[in-house]
């Protein structure tokens, strides 16, 4: 893809013209001679002069336009760059159990279960992330890897906005999808290892408890952050509160686990109650475990501006050189 670095530069173009039409016209001195056929001489002259003043302005012209040309740094570019492998591995562990289409959200000022209110916020969260390798698990009665560790941002956040509730089972297993992100992080640089962990509720199945595959992370270098979904619990009067009581969407989050697992491995725990306190933990992640990246990656660039350089001063050397030509013949 062909761009202009400088593309400000080509206003400079009509500069000659404008200093031509600005400034004053060059005093020339009245021949003293006089002949009978002066007019007619002064004619042949005229013509003469218009037709060698066109072809000595053009070549003055073509250069001008090559060197403004080479100012705007024209430039080819390729196919982007892969990042560096400094920035962080980070696995991201997302809930697809039943209670995760619990509409006790608000998104946009819209009632939403909690997994799409999630979507968003990871989809955001993930765009955010250059520099990094993320990789994607989806788990409820098992853990599945939706994506493993990759540059590709833009596949992880399509992988996510494609899932559902109830593709991995109707239960949650925390310890698996512990287990299964220590299994993609541990061939990684130790100084990289992230996981990020949400959930809604508590460990009702899998093969490993979260304990103990959070001390296996701990062992890893692998740093945990947990983030608990739901609402706080609302409070009704009258006949309705006595018959439900005060009703807690979030009543099967195992907040005191989630705590756990992350003071075990040096992670920290965060409450999701809203889009709001996603925005916040956001922040407060940005700041723990900085992208190392601020743009997007950059692609391979082939400067061109050597090319109307080396013509315009092919063609100065070109006119200096019949200069020389006439002097001598002159002389």
């Amino acid at each position: 893809m062909f761009e202009l670095h400088w593309p400000a530069a080509l206003a400079l173009l009509p500069l000659p013209w404008l200093m031509r039409w600005l400034l004053p016209a060059a005093h020339r001195p009245t021949s003293a001679l006089q002949v009978s056929f002066m007019r007619r001489l002064q004619q042949l002259e005229q013509t003469s002069a218009y037709h060698s003043n066109e072809r000595r302005h053009w070549p003055a012209i073509l250069i001008w336009v090559l060197l403004v040309c080479a100012c705007a740094r024209p430039e080819l570019l390729g196919a982007p760059l892969a990042p560096g492998i400094s920035g962080r591995d980070m696995m991201i562990a997302v809930d697809l159990s039943a209670s995760m289409e619990i509409r006790d959200m608000r998104l946009e000022q819209q009632d939403v279960d909690r997994l799409t209110l999630v979507k968003h916020w990871l989809g955001a969260f993930v765009e955010r992330r250059h520099g990094d390798r993320l990789g994607l698990i989806l788990f409820g009665s098992k853990a599945y890897v939706q994506a493993p560790l990759t540059y590709d941002l833009d596949s992880v956040a399509l992988w996510l906005d494609e899932s559902f509730v109830g593709l991995t089972g109707r239960d949650t297993a925390i310890g698996d999808a512990i287990g299964l992100s220590i299994k993609r992080l541990m061939q990684q640089p130790a100084s990289s290892r992230v996981m990020l962990l949400i959930t809604d509720g508590a460990n009702t199945a899998g093969e490993i408890a979260p304990m103990q595959a959070a001390q296996l992370a701990a062992d890893q270098g692998i740093r945990i952050f947990t983030i608990g979904v739901g609402a706080d619990a609302t409070h009704q009067g009258g006949l309705q509160g006595l018959l439900n009581g005060d009703a807690d969407p979030s009543i099967d989050l195992d907040e005191a686990t989630l705590r756990d697992l992350a003071e075990l491995t040096g992670g920290e725990y965060f409450r999701a109650r809203d889009s709001a306190s996603l925005e916040a933990i956001y922040q407060r992640l940005d700041q723990l475990e900085p992208s190392l990246r601020a743009g997007r990656p950059s692609r391979e660039s082939i400067p061109l501006y050597p090319w109307p350089l080396a013509v315009a001063w092919l063609i100065s050397l070109a006119m200096a050189l019949q200069q020389v030509r006439r002097q001598r013949r002159v002389a």
